[in-house]
């Protein structure tokens, strides 16, 4: 039986180079994962501060593990990668 995928959330805007850099690198682990655009949705951009307390991106929610920024060895660890 095939292992269920752990829930993967990105936290972006659309003007951030690291952004695409994690979500380029996920697409390449054929992770699938759920974009919010914390520039034009709100709500999404309240719950990331209210998860890490900053408002800078990206921020990579997996299952209950936050990683600021673009750190492919966190996410790696947190995907059991």
């Amino acid at each position: 039986m095939a292992k269920k995928q752990k829930t993967v959330k990105v936290y972006t805007t659309a003007v951030c180079p690291w952004c695409v850099k994690v979500k380029e690198y996920l697409k390449s682990k054929n992770i699938e994962y759920k974009e919010f655009n914390v520039g034009t949705d709100m709500a999404a951009r309240q719950e990331m501060f209210l998860k890490t307390g900053q408002g800078g991106v990206p921020v990579v929610e997996i299952e209950d593990t936050i990683i600021i920024g673009f750190d492919k060895e966190s996410i790696d660890e947190a995907l059991g990668l």
